[in-house]
């Protein structure tokens, strides 16, 4: 199988969405598991993240609004959260299952101020970690859609739309790739308990055995299930 072709002029979020919507998640897979290579060998000097929705983010390359990480969900990277696991991006995924299984669930919000279960947070980001920042919108919600990816499957996903990841098996490993646009009409939304107020959370990063242990397992997870494709 051929690698992600290098293009001059393209950008390696370019590169990899031409790959993914011309179906060509193989060169994907090959190209994450090379990354991961590179991570656990010492190569690359790359720091994993523990993202608060419970996942180890990879950042992998970041230019203007265009960003590419590594994601890996794992029962050694539960967290415990400040709000639901509901929300909603400020950019436009674009997301490649490489290992495991994962459902989509999209979520329907619907304001309700006479009997609200839930109040909308905006999060914004910066190096120091997350200002969770709550809002005067009340609402309720319910599950609209649930879709189910596994392996060699990809999806997308428009900035506002609000959803919520879940991992059927919670000791199964998945690895994936998240490509993001930025939505400069966008805004980062979180749902919470109506007593929840305004608050800090931090985003801890993994020290350098942590990175490395945890690249060469995502890359291990990848080279099983082209393995099993295989002998289908």
């Amino acid at each position: 199988m051929n690698p992600i072709p290098r293009v001059f002029g393209m950008t390696l979020y370019f590169t990899l969405s031409e790959a993914i919507k011309n179906g060509r998640t193989g060169q994907v897979g090959e190209w994450a598991a090379g990354v991961l290579d590179d991570v656990a060998s010492g190569r690359a000097a790359m720091t994993a993240i523990r993202h608060p929705l419970g996942f180890l983010c990879l950042p992998v390359h970041r230019d203007g609004d265009e960003g590419v990480c590594v994601h890996l969900w794992g029962p050694q990277w539960h967290t415990s959260l400040t709000t639901l696991p509901t929300h909603c991006h400020s950019w436009e995924l674009l997301s490649c299952v490489l290992a495991g299984e994962l459902h989509n669930l999209v979520i329907r919000v619907l304001d309700d101020n006479a009997a609200p279960t839930h109040r909308v947070f905006e999060v914004h980001s910066s190096a120091e970690g997350d200002e969770i920042r709550a809002t005067g919108r009340l609402v309720r919600h319910e599950t609209a859609v649930v879709d189910v990816y596994r392996s060699g499957d990809c999806y997308e996903l428009p900035a506002g739309v609000f959803h919520q990841t879940v991992v059927p098996d919670p000791a199964q490993l998945v690895v994936t790739v998240a490509l993001g646009l930025t939505n400069p009409n966008a805004v980062d939304l979180s749902l919470a308990d109506l007593d929840v107020s305004t608050h800090r959370v931090r985003r801890q990063k993994c020290d350098r055995p942590e990175t490395i242990a945890a690249a060469a397992v995502a890359s291990q997870a990848i080279a099983a299930c082209v393995k099993l494709t295989d002998h289908q």
